[in-house]
Protein backbone atom coordinates (compact mmCIF):
# COMPACT_ATOMS: atom_id res chain seq x y z
CA UNK A 1 0.00 0.00 0.00
CA UNK A 2 0.78 3.89 -0.88
CA UNK A 3 2.78 5.46 2.36
CA UNK A 4 -0.01 8.42 1.93
CA UNK A 5 -2.87 5.50 2.14
CA UNK A 6 -0.98 3.58 5.33
CA UNK A 7 -1.25 7.47 6.98
CA UNK A 8 -4.67 7.85 6.35
CA UNK A 9 -5.53 4.57 7.96
CA UNK A 10 -3.04 5.79 10.94
CA UNK A 11 -4.51 8.89 11.44
CA UNK A 12 -7.65 7.82 11.50
CA UNK A 13 -7.54 4.86 14.09
CA UNK A 14 -5.39 7.97 16.18
CA UNK A 15 -8.52 10.16 15.94
CA UNK A 16 -10.88 7.12 16.98
CA UNK A 17 -9.07 5.97 19.83
CA UNK A 18 -8.65 9.65 20.96
CA UNK A 19 -11.94 10.41 20.50
CA UNK A 20 -13.24 7.91 22.73
CA UNK A 21 -10.70 9.28 25.56
CA UNK A 22 -12.50 12.74 25.15
CA UNK A 23 -16.01 11.00 26.03
CA UNK A 24 -14.71 10.25 29.62
CA UNK A 25 -13.43 14.18 30.10
CA UNK A 26 -14.09 14.09 34.02
CA UNK A 27 -12.49 10.40 34.47
CA UNK A 28 -9.29 11.79 32.71
CA UNK A 29 -9.09 14.99 34.15
CA UNK A 30 -9.80 18.36 32.83
CA UNK A 31 -5.99 18.91 31.81
CA UNK A 32 -5.55 15.51 30.47
CA UNK A 33 -8.69 16.53 28.41
CA UNK A 34 -7.94 19.73 26.81
CA UNK A 35 -4.30 18.19 25.93
CA UNK A 36 -6.37 15.05 23.88
CA UNK A 37 -8.57 17.97 22.99
CA UNK A 38 -5.74 19.68 21.49
CA UNK A 39 -4.48 16.47 20.03
CA UNK A 40 -7.40 15.49 17.89
CA UNK A 41 -7.93 19.32 16.37
CA UNK A 42 -4.20 18.51 15.14
CA UNK A 43 -5.22 15.18 14.03
CA UNK A 44 -8.40 16.64 12.42
CA UNK A 45 -6.76 19.40 10.17
CA UNK A 46 -3.55 16.37 8.98
CA UNK A 47 -6.93 14.49 7.92
CA UNK A 48 -8.20 16.86 5.71
CA UNK A 49 -5.22 17.65 4.52
CA UNK A 50 -4.52 13.77 3.76
CA UNK A 51 -7.67 14.25 2.35
CA UNK A 52 -7.65 17.02 0.11
CA UNK A 53 -8.33 15.63 -2.94
CA UNK A 54 -12.06 15.19 -2.14
CA UNK A 55 -12.24 18.72 -0.33
CA UNK A 56 -11.10 20.22 -4.07
CA UNK A 57 -13.64 17.65 -6.05
CA UNK A 58 -16.88 18.34 -4.02
CA UNK A 59 -18.46 20.86 -6.71
CA UNK A 60 -17.44 18.45 -8.77
CA UNK A 61 -19.15 15.29 -10.87
CA UNK A 62 -22.40 13.50 -9.94
CA UNK A 63 -23.95 13.80 -6.46
CA UNK A 64 -26.28 10.11 -5.90
CA UNK A 65 -28.07 10.21 -2.36
CA UNK A 66 -25.05 8.48 -1.06
CA UNK A 67 -22.58 10.58 -1.23
CA UNK A 68 -25.09 13.59 -0.76
CA UNK A 69 -25.91 12.16 2.28
CA UNK A 70 -21.64 11.77 2.97
CA UNK A 71 -21.04 15.46 1.86
CA UNK A 72 -23.59 16.11 4.94
CA UNK A 73 -22.46 14.45 7.81
CA UNK A 74 -19.04 15.63 6.52
CA UNK A 75 -20.62 19.27 6.98
CA UNK A 76 -21.96 18.81 10.28
CA UNK A 77 -18.94 16.93 11.71
CA UNK A 78 -16.59 19.93 10.63
CA UNK A 79 -19.66 21.79 12.66
CA UNK A 80 -19.46 19.92 15.35
CA UNK A 81 -15.76 20.03 15.82
CA UNK A 82 -15.83 23.66 15.31
CA UNK A 83 -18.31 24.26 18.22
CA UNK A 84 -16.49 21.78 20.20
CA UNK A 85 -12.78 23.55 19.99
CA UNK A 86 -14.27 27.03 19.89
CA UNK A 87 -16.14 26.45 23.08
CA UNK A 88 -13.39 24.43 24.22
CA UNK A 89 -10.73 27.40 24.13
CA UNK A 90 -13.42 29.45 26.24
CA UNK A 91 -13.60 26.81 28.83
CA UNK A 92 -10.03 26.03 28.92
CA UNK A 93 -8.49 26.45 32.50
CA UNK A 94 -5.14 24.61 32.34
CA UNK A 95 -3.69 23.83 28.39
CA UNK A 96 -4.99 27.77 27.22
CA UNK A 97 -5.52 29.21 30.09
CA UNK A 98 -2.91 32.17 29.12
CA UNK A 99 -5.74 33.11 26.70
CA UNK A 100 -7.44 36.68 27.97
CA UNK A 101 -10.43 34.97 27.24
CA UNK A 102 -13.67 36.57 29.51
CA UNK A 103 -17.27 35.43 30.11
CA UNK A 104 -19.60 33.25 27.63
CA UNK A 105 -18.65 30.28 29.51
CA UNK A 106 -22.03 28.99 30.11
CA UNK A 107 -22.90 29.44 26.70
CA UNK A 108 -19.58 27.71 25.75
CA UNK A 109 -20.49 24.53 28.01
CA UNK A 110 -23.50 23.99 26.66
CA UNK A 111 -22.04 24.31 23.00
CA UNK A 112 -18.97 21.94 24.38
CA UNK A 113 -21.56 19.62 25.21
CA UNK A 114 -23.51 19.25 22.33
CA UNK A 115 -20.73 19.55 19.60
CA UNK A 116 -19.06 16.66 21.56
CA UNK A 117 -22.05 14.45 21.23
CA UNK A 118 -23.36 15.23 18.05
CA UNK A 119 -19.83 15.40 16.82
CA UNK A 120 -18.80 11.73 18.15
CA UNK A 121 -22.33 10.33 16.63
CA UNK A 122 -21.80 11.97 13.39
CA UNK A 123 -18.18 10.72 13.30
CA UNK A 124 -19.31 7.13 13.94
CA UNK A 125 -21.73 7.59 11.01
CA UNK A 126 -19.01 8.17 9.14
CA UNK A 127 -16.99 5.93 9.92
CA UNK A 128 -20.01 3.04 9.28
CA UNK A 129 -20.56 4.72 5.70
CA UNK A 130 -16.77 4.22 4.97
CA UNK A 131 -16.54 0.68 6.29
CA UNK A 132 -16.45 -1.37 3.52
CA UNK A 133 -13.78 0.86 2.38
CA UNK A 134 -11.91 0.16 6.01
CA UNK A 135 -12.55 -3.12 5.57
CA UNK A 136 -10.82 -3.40 2.05
CA UNK A 137 -7.88 -1.91 3.41
CA UNK A 138 -7.70 -4.48 6.34
CA UNK A 139 -8.32 -7.57 4.46
CA UNK A 140 -4.72 -6.46 2.45
CA UNK A 141 -2.96 -7.84 6.12
CA UNK A 142 -5.18 -10.39 6.61
CA UNK A 143 -4.89 -14.05 4.14
CA UNK A 144 -7.25 -16.14 3.32
CA UNK A 145 -11.02 -15.94 4.61
CA UNK A 146 -13.50 -18.59 5.59
CA UNK A 147 -17.23 -18.82 5.91
CA UNK A 148 -16.91 -19.30 9.62
CA UNK A 149 -15.40 -16.10 10.22
CA UNK A 150 -17.67 -14.23 8.33
CA UNK A 151 -20.30 -15.73 10.65
CA UNK A 152 -18.27 -15.47 13.71
CA UNK A 153 -17.39 -11.25 12.66
CA UNK A 154 -21.42 -11.47 12.05
CA UNK A 155 -22.75 -12.57 15.18
CA UNK A 156 -20.22 -10.60 17.13
CA UNK A 157 -21.53 -7.13 15.00
CA UNK A 158 -25.14 -8.15 16.23
CA UNK A 159 -23.78 -8.26 20.00
CA UNK A 160 -22.10 -4.80 19.50
CA UNK A 161 -25.13 -3.71 18.10
CA UNK A 162 -27.37 -4.90 20.78
CA UNK A 163 -25.17 -3.84 23.70
CA UNK A 164 -24.55 -0.77 21.68
CA UNK A 165 -28.07 0.33 21.74
CA UNK A 166 -28.42 -0.21 25.29
CA UNK A 167 -25.09 1.53 26.34
CA UNK A 168 -26.46 4.27 24.54
CA UNK A 169 -30.07 4.07 26.96
CA UNK A 170 -28.16 3.96 29.57
CA UNK A 171 -25.39 6.66 29.52
CA UNK A 172 -28.16 8.91 28.57
CA UNK A 173 -26.63 10.11 25.19
CA UNK A 174 -29.68 11.13 23.48
CA UNK A 175 -30.67 13.77 26.92
CA UNK A 176 -27.18 15.55 26.31
CA UNK A 177 -27.74 15.73 22.05
CA UNK A 178 -30.95 17.56 22.17
CA UNK A 179 -30.09 19.77 25.91
CA UNK A 180 -32.51 17.92 27.67
CA UNK A 181 -30.31 17.32 30.48
CA UNK A 182 -27.55 19.94 30.55
CA UNK A 183 -24.81 18.28 32.92
CA UNK A 184 -23.57 15.18 32.14
CA UNK A 185 -23.21 12.73 34.80
CA UNK A 186 -19.95 10.83 35.88
CA UNK A 187 -19.73 8.28 38.03
CA UNK A 188 -16.32 8.69 39.62
CA UNK A 189 -16.07 5.29 41.08
CA UNK A 190 -16.24 3.79 38.18
CA UNK A 191 -13.31 2.36 36.00
CA UNK A 192 -12.10 3.81 33.15
CA UNK A 193 -11.52 0.45 30.97
CA UNK A 194 -15.53 0.23 31.36
CA UNK A 195 -16.36 3.67 30.64
CA UNK A 196 -14.51 3.01 27.06
CA UNK A 197 -15.86 -0.34 26.58
CA UNK A 198 -19.61 1.21 26.42
CA UNK A 199 -18.45 4.24 24.23
CA UNK A 200 -16.87 2.00 22.09
CA UNK A 201 -20.15 -0.31 21.91
CA UNK A 202 -22.31 3.01 20.91
CA UNK A 203 -19.68 3.86 18.25
CA UNK A 204 -20.18 0.30 16.92
CA UNK A 205 -23.94 0.98 16.91
CA UNK A 206 -23.82 3.81 15.15
CA UNK A 207 -20.97 2.53 12.72
CA UNK A 208 -23.57 -0.45 12.35
CA UNK A 209 -26.31 2.14 11.33
CA UNK A 210 -24.56 4.01 8.76
CA UNK A 211 -22.96 0.70 7.26
CA UNK A 212 -26.20 0.05 6.40
CA UNK A 213 -27.89 2.96 5.47
CA UNK A 214 -25.21 3.05 2.95
CA UNK A 215 -25.68 -0.55 1.88
CA UNK A 216 -29.58 0.63 1.35
CA UNK A 217 -29.18 3.80 -0.62
CA UNK A 218 -26.42 1.74 -3.05
CA UNK A 219 -28.89 -0.81 -3.47
CA UNK A 220 -31.86 1.71 -4.19
CA UNK A 221 -29.88 3.65 -6.29
CA UNK A 222 -28.75 0.68 -8.59
CA UNK A 223 -32.33 -0.30 -8.57
CA UNK A 224 -33.67 2.86 -9.95
CA UNK A 225 -30.81 2.90 -12.18
CA UNK A 226 -31.65 -0.30 -13.53
CA UNK A 227 -35.25 0.62 -14.07
CA UNK A 228 -34.52 3.94 -15.82
CA UNK A 229 -32.57 2.11 -18.29
CA UNK A 230 -35.41 -1.07 -18.55
CA UNK A 231 -37.56 1.86 -19.59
Amino acid sequence: MKPKFIAKIFIDIMMTVVLLFLMSYELIGQAVHEWIGIGIFILFVVHHILNGKWSKNILKGKYTPLRTLQTIIVGFVLLSMLGAMISGVILSRHALAFLPIRGGRSFARTLHMISAYWGFVLISLHLGIHWNMMMGAAGKFVKGSSKSRKWILRIFAVMIFVYGMYAFIKRDIGSYMFLKNQFVFFDFEESLFFFILDYMAIMGFFVCIGHYICVLLKFKYKFSKHQNLSN
